[in-house]
């Protein structure tokens, strides 16, 4: 494996690591408030609003981690597989890595919604960067066997 590849695996595993503290953080915003009977489990069975604001917002912020990475996923390991891994892929993933953690941070702290929305935005513009760059790559810039 090239280094750059390696450094593409580590900008996936930055991710993958995101989505495992904030489900940490949301079970222990969630567990143990369950565990004192502070929130019955017949009242969180369908939906999260007897959770306090804290683990409602972890909670968001945890689903919001199969939105856009998903397609983050897709795209890096594709290009582990079908290309060598350039500085354009590396560049585009750990930028979209670096607005995911500010992403959540903003989501889970202060969730100021339009700084929130600006974040998310500029990870979809890079996501998008990286598709449009891989699939150039692919298809137009890779010669036929």
């Amino acid at each position: 494996m090239t280094p750059n590849a390696k450094l593409l695996v580590l900008a996936i595993a930055a991710q993958v690591l995101l989505t495992l503290i904030i489900l940490l953080l949301m079970g222990r915003e969630r567990v143990p408030r369950v565990k004192s009977g502070e929130i019955a489990v017949a009242d969180i069975a369908v939906d999260r609003t007897a959770y306090p604001l804290r683990a409602r917002l972890l909670s968001n912020s945890f689903d919001n981690q199969f939105q856009l990475p998903v397609l983050f996923y897709l795209a890096t390991i594709l290009t582990l597989v079908c290309t060598s891994t350039s500085w354009i892929e590396l560049v585009l993933a750990w930028l979209f890595v670096a607005l995911r953690y500010a992403h959540a941070f903003v989501h889970v702290t202060t969730n100021r919604v339009y700084r929130r929305f600006a974040l998310y935005t500029a990870g979809l513009a890079v996501l998008a960067l990286l598709w449009l760059w891989l699939v150039l790559r692919l298809l137009v810039l890779t010669p036929s066997v």
